[in-house]
């Protein structure tokens, strides 16, 4: 080689040296004549240990995963790829060849650029945007204070679940439909030991069963048709390090049951279709409305299933044997649709006095129905007994005070009841005025009138 050829081969080796990116020169045939230190540093492959062998040497001797410089040596047109080099981060490569003036290739030269950080980052956008979207499908944002229905009927309830909310035990949540399970599992999500990680709900009867196996295991792409051509996270993935509540666990079909007691026997699943196992680890609390010891003795829940879910369970008692909760739920949930729908409603004593009577089958559920209705159809503020839904009325009985069935008879009647229940509860005229919101000189009037007509209701009551 002469003296010029020389300077000029160091004099490129210091101009691409000075580059950022990374370099790899091949001559026409493949063979590799010299790399830079940008590209020394990204891969860890060294320049002496390339140089002067042929690309599909270095792809054989595992340096990197594929070359760039054979695609374009076949193709003779720019070619870009990600290759994964020995330790498993990614490079992007761009190869160009390089023609002398008669069209002849002379040289494949190949920047090189560490994209394994972009790569991760874009993954884990990637990953983000479906657990928001799955948290959109089987989150609900409950808006309730998650210490408000910690009240005397149901404060045992939630004390074990905070006791146990730091350990990993399995929980399983019984009790009607509407009582508040979702919102015990959140609770315990919110005091375990990640409640920055997801909380995830599926509920096992609102999902069809050919769906239910891809919702919850995921599937591999093309596993079937339909398919996403590139597959699907299921939530038992997706919720890894999180919480997942599975409501109504006694609806899961037999076939599902096995598998889930699988996943949670070995901290792992497989997706639908799929060939290789997934590692997960997650919080697994169950819900249900079934009695499951039923459904097991039924056949149409498994033992050893059963066993392993309700490591801790806890039932929530309906809202009808809880009712000192009922006007603290009430005064709640007004004051979330009042903001919601731009409204300044309040209750009357009058009507809270006739909720806490009704029975609620629908347990909270119905109660936030009852209260967004009225929210939305009030046509004053003061929401008073005649606004009430006609479904909450015949729950409410009261003594009949009066023969009179006309409509001022059966007010009057019903007033007098209304007056008699804040008496009883509240012992002095002066206090039970105050939450009937009336004065107490009109009270006593009222009361001192029904006794002259009638016998006294319930003995005599303090006037201070």
């Amino acid at each position: 080689m002469s003296i010029n050829k020389i300077t000029q081969t160091l004099e490129l080796q210091r101009i691409i040296d000075a580059l950022q990116d990374g370099v790899y020169i091949t001559d026409a045939k493949g063979v590799t004549i010299t790399v830079n230190q940008a590209y020394e540093r990204i891969t860890g492959i060294q320049r002496h240990k390339v140089v002067g062998l042929h690309m599909a040497d270095v792809v054989k001797a595992g340096y990197i995963s594929r070359s760039v410089s054979l695609e374009v040596l076949r193709e003779l047109e720019p070619i870009t790829l990600v290759q994964t080099i020995y330790d498993n981060r990614k490079i992007l490569v761009s190869g160009t060849p390089m023609f002398d003036a008669n069209g002849n290739l002379e040289y494949i030269v190949t920047t090189v650029r560490d994209v394994t950080e972009l790569l991760q980052a874009k993954h884990a956008q990637e990953k983000l945007a479906e657990l928001l979207t799955i948290r959109d499908i089987y989150g609900r944002n409950e808006p309730a204070n998650l210490t408000l229905m910690i009240n005397k009927a149901t404060r045992a309830c939630y004390e074990l679940a905070q006791k146990v909310a730091a350990t990993n035990a399995k929980v399983l949540i019984e009790g009607e439909t509407g009582t508040g399970k979702t919102l015990l599992a959140r609770f315990i999500h919110q005091h375990s030991a990640n409640p920055s990680g997801p909380f995830l709900e599926l509920n096992c009867a609102a999902v069809p069963e050919a769906l239910l196996e891809a919702e919850l295991f995921g599937y591999a792409p093309g596993a079937f048709t339909g398919a996403s051509s590139k597959g699907k996270q299921g939530l038992l993935e997706v919720v890894n390090g999180g919480t997942l509540l599975l409501d109504e666990i006694g609806d899961l079909p037999l076939s599902l049951q096995a598998k889930l007691l699988k996943v949670l026997a070995e901290n792992r699943l497989l997706p639908v279709g799929g060939t290789e196992f997934k590692n997960t680890n997650f919080r697994l609390i169950c819900a249900t409305h079934h009695k499951l010891r039923e459904r097991v003795k039924q056949g149409a829940f498994r033992e050893d299933l059963f066993y392993r879910i309700s490591v801790v369970p806890l039932t929530l008692p309906p809202l009808r044997e809880r009712r000192e909760e009922i006007t603290p739920l009430f005064q709640h949930y007004i004051r979330v649709f009042n903001q919601q729908h731009e409204r300044d409603c309040k209750w009357s004593a009058a009507s809270l006095s006739i909720l806490e009577r009704y029975q609620w089958p629908g347990n909270i559920r119905e109660l936030m129905n009852v209260t967004e209705r009225m929210v939305v159809t009030a046509s004053t503020d003061q929401i008073t007994p005649d606004l009430l839904p006609a479904e909450v009325m015949p729950a409410v009985e009261f003594p009949s005070y009066s023969h009179d069935t006309s409509l001022k008879g059966q007010v009057e009647a019903l007033e007098q009841y209304l007056i008699e229940e804040a008496l009883r509860k509240h012992c002095t005229t002066r206090n039970a005025a105050a939450a009937l919101g009336i004065d107490q000189s009109t009270l006593v009037k009222k009361t001192q009138r029904w006794r002259a007509q009638t016998a006294p209701q319930g003995g005599r009551h303090s006037e201070n």
